[in-house]
């Protein structure tokens, strides 16, 4: 339920503020304490921040609580929310209530990737071949049977990342060198319009949503958005705060690249056939070239590039890419389970 602090916040601010999204409610007593703190100047209920990290230790790392918790202590680093001050960024209460909550995540994480491949190789190779079966692909879902209030649920749950795209992926720049960080740059340079405002990837899923008739707003899904469209934006916000996980980050980068292309190939496919609209279908267009030669690049000169100078980062780069793997197929199932019972996907439904 949402504290009266939130409430407070949110009938002041406003929709579509300035200052940014309005504090969603809380899932739970994790994110209660988070979003009470962020609302009271980084005091905690009770002045007792050891008391929600307890919580922490024993919450499900894929719960809805835990999840909007670290979401929304992450989203501190982007934009941040209406009424909350700038400087609690690095609050260090709330710096170490986060800490707490990324160590379940990412125990979670490499308790059940402990059987992953270790080497580039490996982990990389199924991705570069086309399944045979796609019976649990959410694109293929789309384009050979999906109905158009799916797409706008579809793009409902990816504004979450689309509408702040690349951003965390530019954390690892500054951590890169030579060829890694040459190629890296060059990459996101295409993600951000290549100088061009009106084609920044962020931008055009904002035409695209438009195109939809959905709230282009940056975070204005957040409140329907379940834990595991949650995890997958928290996954890249882990990897990037953190110079450890560079590594990791550079994986999932990669694993998005390189599986990006085919499955925008049949987002195309579906937005045409559904009748979403020109913007709707040239968001994905522009991702089927552009990230066909991205793949080339990422895979050759961002890890062949930081590999060479540190070898040791290989099994962190397979993690990243295990690690993505695991958490898209994670959503695919629960967005394909709800569609498959008639259901919405989302905590709460749009309107048809």
């Amino acid at each position: 339920m949402p504290t009266a602090a939130t409430e407070a916040a949110r009938a002041e601010a406003g929709p579509g503020s300035a200052d940014g999204p309005v504090p969603p409610a809380a899932r739970g007593p994790l994110s209660h304490s988070v979003l009470t703190a962020l609302c009271d100047s980084g005091r905690f209920p009770d002045s007792d921040p050891a008391a929600a990290s307890a919580t922490a230790a024993a919450a499900d790392p894929w719960g809805e609580d835990l999840q909007l918790a670290l979401y929304v202590l992450y989203e501190l680093h982007y934009r941040g929310f209406a009424g909350v001050p700038d400087d609690l960024e690095w609050d260090p209460r709330l710096i170490g209530l986060r800490g707490h909550l990324e160590s379940r995540m990412l125990g979670a994480l490499r308790a059940e990737l402990s059987g992953a491949p270790a080497d580039v190789d490996a982990a990389f190779g199924p991705l570069l071949e086309e399944p045979v079966d796609l019976s649990g692909s959410l694109s293929h879902y789309l384009a050979t049977e999906g109905e158009l209030w799916q797409l706008r649920e579809y793009a409902a749950l990816r504004s979450l990342y689309h509408l702040k795209e690349a951003d965390p992926h530019l954390w690892v720049v500054p951590r890169l060198t030579g060829r890694a960080k040459a190629a890296m740059v060059a990459v996101e340079y295409d993600e951000f319009g290549s100088g061009r405002s009106e084609r920044i990837h962020a931008r055009l899923f904002a035409d695209l949503m438009a195109d939809l008739g959905l709230d282009p707003a940056y975070g204005h899904y957040l409140e329907r958005a379940p834990a595991p469209v949650l995890a997958t934006v928290n996954l890249m916000s882990l990897f990037g705060l953190h110079r450890s996980l560079r590594g990791a980050l550079i994986g999932h980068f990669a694993s998005v690249e390189v599986t990006s292309s085919p499955g925008s190939r049949r987002l195309v496919r579906a937005m045409r056939r559904c009748g979403a609209g020109p913007a709707a279908e040239h968001f994905y267009a522009e991702h089927v070239e552009a990230d066909a030669v991205h793949e080339q690049v990422v895979r050759h000169e961002v890890i062949g590039g930081l590999l060479a100078v540190e070898p040791r980062l290989e099994a962190d780069v397979a993690f990243g890419c295990a690690a993505t793997g695991l958490l898209e197929d994670r959503l695919s199932a629960h967005v394909l389970r709800s569609w498959t019972a008639g259901e919405s996907a989302l905590r709460a439904p749009l309107s048809r």
